[in-house]
């Protein structure tokens, strides 16, 4: 069996191509069942997601995620990816799972992006300084003619070790100050934190923006405000996951088929589009806000 480390699979995992190749699988679709989730006492919880496709492989991922470990400078998740031969079952690799989640996270999100923001956005927000803020920066620059980006975090010095990375790299990183000042200068938002409170408000995002979330089913990084008056691109599974269980339960967030009447809303949040299930935004939630009328 083939073992994968980071590094071997940060060289084979480049923006470009792993964007096209998730288009592909999106496109042809696989069988993803709804994943298992433990907690394991108070510390955390561990994730276990298997996929396969008819006549092809066979993938499971183990992902740990103990958001207690930022406290002490350690990467809130661990995960590792297992690879089987989809014919007899046999393993083939085990591959870091840290990296290829960072990646793959990051470049569902550029690959939203691609398609429902705008082909001129050239200024980028990352709000979070995790290992995935560096990652959703250089994936957004892959595929949209990013001039500035901006990193926004709790703690200024993380913050600006994010910047420092980027900024050894070539791209005109800065940190941002305040928060809303940054969402409402910024043309593409990406939202990569633990966070169980709104940390976006609709109000602040200028027209024609676009905002992705990374957030997680007990997560909620933006504000009703934002589920109301943007356009909505469904995850796979039909769950806005980056709004949390409570907006779900609350119904804030319909399918296409439930939201027919464009005319009962007020005349600029009109025209939004609800994307089908299965969209390019598939494991995320991205938004896009309608031009002002």
């Amino acid at each position: 069996m083939r073992v994968v480390d980071a590094g071997r699979a940060e060289a084979l995992l480049d923006y470009s191509s792993l964007i096209d190749r998730l288009q592909g699988a999106f496109r042809e679709g696989f069988e993803a069942p709804l994943r298992h989730r433990h907690e394991i006492g108070p510390a955390g919880s561990m994730l276990i997601k298997p996929a396969w496709r008819r006549n092809g492989p066979i993938v499971v991922k183990v992902a740990n995620v103990f958001p207690g470990n930022a406290a002490a400078e350690i990467p809130a998740v661990h995960a590792s990816v297992l690879l089987f031969d989809g014919a007899t079952g046999a393993p083939l690799a085990a591959i870091d799972g840290r990296t290829l989640t960072n990646r793959r996270t990051a470049a569902a999100a550029a690959l939203a992006a691609r398609h429902l923001a705008r082909t001129e956005a050239s200024a980028h927000l990352v709000i979070g300084t995790g290992q995935l803020a560096p990652e959703l920066a250089r994936a957004h620059a892959a595929v949209r003619p990013i001039s500035e980006t901006l990193i926004w975090g709790r703690n200024p010095v993380r913050a600006a070790a994010v910047v420092e990375t980027l900024a050894a790299e070539g791209m005109a990183a800065t940190a941002a100050g305040d928060l809303a000042e940054a969402v409402g200068r910024a043309d593409v938002v990406s939202c990569a934190t633990l966070a169980t409170s709104p940390l976006v408000r609709g109000a602040w995002l200028k027209p024609g923006s676009h905002l992705d979330l990374v957030g997680g089913p007990d997560m909620r990084e933006a504000d009703d405000e934002a589920a109301a008056a943007w356009r909505l691109s469904f995850r796979g599974g039909g769950a806005a996951e980056g709004f949390g269980g409570r907006s779900r339960t609350r119904g804030e967030l319909p399918r296409t088929e439930e939201r027919k009447d464009e005319r009962q809303r007020p005349h600029h949040l009109r025209d939004r589009h609800f994307g089908p299930r299965g969209s390019a935004a598939v494991g995320r939630t991205s938004f896009r806000r309608g031009r002002s009328a």
